[in-house]
């Protein structure tokens, strides 16, 4: 069985994590584990609580690591229970991965060190501060870690994976199985698509949300790249 990994952490954004997982758990011959420090449930950044299948350590060996994103990440990066399991997942696993703000938790373990990443459009020119090596994409790839742009990005990451492990056509059904044709009530969807008046208003929003989060994106790594 391919071993697949989800972390949580409290107010991890839920579309990030259900999105990759409703494609993920369709893979062939795999098994899907949830994971957190207890099997308590965890609460999301919308009020769904998601409940964890197993704990940082009772998880059998992984496969598949995948780090979700959301305003909780903050604190996710700097727990040292958590980082300090990623490390020892990545160090066997054959694909590193993550979605949307969940990239930083990767980089703060070190894992996009010199690596070609992507993440949520408002967080991206930090990804350096990590090490990383800022790249445009929904999906990018530098070897065997797979990183996720911005919440929905996540479906498309999904099926990247699963082309790559079980091929093209398998994807293909997946992605018809759900359903999976993106057509946008708005043109706007992205920093490059979205009229000038809204993306300012937004941009405005989430350079306040750097002032903070920046430094601790710093601080995170400082302490847990090595």
């Amino acid at each position: 069985m391919f071993q697949i990994g989800f972390i949580l952490f409290p107010n991890v954004t839920q579309l990030d994590f259900t999105g990759p997982l409703q494609v993920l758990h369709r893979l062939p011959d795999s098994q899907v584990h949830i994971i957190s420090h207890t099997l308590e449930p965890v609460p999301s950044d919308c009020g769904l609580s998601l409940v964890p299948t197993t704990t940082f350590e009772d998880c059998p060996p992984l496969d598949l690591i995948c780090v979700p994103g959301g305003f909780g990440v903050e604190q996710a990066m700097a727990g040292p229970v958590l980082i300090a399991f990623l490390k020892e997942q990545a160090a066997q696993a054959r694909y590193i991965t993550s979605v949307c703000t969940g990239a930083f938790v990767l980089g703060a373990a070190g894992l996009l060190k010199d690596k070609q990443a992507t993440t949520h459009w408002a967080y991206h020119s930090l990804l350096s501060e990590v090490g990383a090596i800022p790249t445009q994409g929904r999906v990018v790839r530098e070897g065997r870690v797979f990183t996720g742009g911005g919440v929905t990005a996540g479906i498309d990451f999904a099926l990247t994976i699963v082309a790559e492990i079980a091929g093209q056509a398998i994807a293909q059904r997946i992605q018809l199985s759900i359903e999976y044709d993106p057509a946008p009530p708005f043109v706007g969807g992205s920093p490059q698509t979205t009229p000038g008046d809204i993306l300012a208003g937004l941009a405005g929003f989430y350079a306040k949300r750097n002032l903070d989060f920046g430094p601790a994106v710093k601080k995170a790594y400082s302490q847990f790249s090595d």
